[in-house]
């Protein structure tokens, strides 16, 4: 597996590395093989979050003996220094660590004060300090905080939404963390799963060499695909580049990444798949989204309550009550139409 220096921490990472929240889906024996696969495999970089449920302690527990040949990077939500060291303390305890390479404030929605003892930023540089940490990272879906956090020089790494379907805008912070000696670790690669042709997104990367993406890998034969690519990479030819055309064509405009950051809903909505049906019916095997269980589910639609706080929480600036409302309009449709298959 060929390695990328990423930035200023001097880390040599694995060119396709493992994103680690789907592993909080399976059981610790499915993820432990599967981490180790990927170790075996030359993957040496693996991201988590204190947020992302088990996912630290299955990785503590599957690569605590290889320790020293890999390098870990996790994220904490805290909006404070206290709870922002006692997140530290929990994934450290969870991977079964002594320290952290790189330690990611989560998706903040406000850039902390480097000033402020009390913040989260001081949080970090005390972690450092202790030696709990070793590089200081964030974590944004919003191409201004991004930008800004790339800008304020405080930030050894950014992790940032970057595939195939990418503005320019978005490149260009790529290209700015790169300029600034800033490791750039690309998050969001299938754009939540709504690339079904992971070889476009992979060549796409690829033309950004100093780019270290995260694939999130929760089955065998996704690893396979990636390692099989590393080994053989799809070439970003003419023919790439009129599929990547397609793609942006079919999800032009604002469309749901399946980020989350939505949730909780009270009308217990689950937004991340109901606010993109529409797309997922048309670019997936459809017939797995036409279930009972499924119709249930896009269903619990009718009994969202308006209080807006999933659009005030989206960090897209999606107004998402009505994007569920078109999509329940368009999966009942789709679902008359295709009625003698249920």
């Amino acid at each position: 597996m060929k390695k990328i220096r990423l930035g200023r921490t001097g880390l040599m990472v694995s060119a396709s590395s493992f994103g680690a929240l789907p592993i909080q889906r399976l059981s610790f024996e499915e993820a432990g093989r599967l981490l180790r696969k990927a170790y075996d495999n030359g993957i040496n970089y693996f991201d988590t979050a204190n947020a992302y449920s088990d996912s630290e302690e299955k990785i503590g527990a599957a690569l605590c003996d290889v320790r020293k040949d890999i390098i870990l990077s996790t994220k904490s939500g805290a909006s404070d220094k206290k709870t922002l060291l006692s997140h530290i303390e929990l994934s450290l305890k969870r991977m079964k660590t002594d320290y952290i390479d790189i330690l990611q404030l989560h998706n903040p929605s406000i850039l902390p004060d480097p000033e402020d003892p009390q913040s989260t930023y001081a949080g970090l540089l005390e972690a450092q300090k202790k030696g709990w940490i070793r590089f200081i990272g964030i974590t944004n879906h919003s191409a201004q905080r991004a930008r800004d956090a790339v800008l304020s020089d405080k930030y050894d790494t950014l992790q940032y939404p970057f595939c195939s379907l990418s503005s320019e805008e978005d490149i260009e912070i790529a290209k700015l963390t790169c300029e600034k000696d800033m490791g750039f670790i690309a998050m969001k690669g299938l754009a939540g799963g709504l690339i079904t042709n992971a070889a476009t997104t992979f060549s796409f990367i690829k033309q950004y060499p100093f780019v270290v993406p995260i694939w999130g890998i929760q089955r065998e034969k996704e690893l396979d695909q990636f390692l099989e690519m590393e080994e053989n990479p799809p070439i970003y030819d003419d023919e790439m580049k009129r599929l990547i055309q397609k793609d942006r064509k079919e999800l032009l405009g604002n469309f749901c990444h399946g980020c989350g950051y939505c949730l909780p809903c009270p009308a217990k909505i689950d937004i991340p798949q109901a606010a993109r049906m529409s797309l997922l019916l048309r670019r997936a095997p459809y017939q797995q989204f036409l279930t009972e269980d499924n119709y249930k589910e896009m269903l619990k639609i009718e009994n969202c309550v308006h209080c807006n706080s999933c659009k005030s929480r989206c960090p897209y600036g999606l107004d998402t009550p009505q994007l569920l409302k078109e999509n329940l309009n368009d999966y009942l449709v789709f679902r008359r139409e295709h009625s003698s298959q249920l």
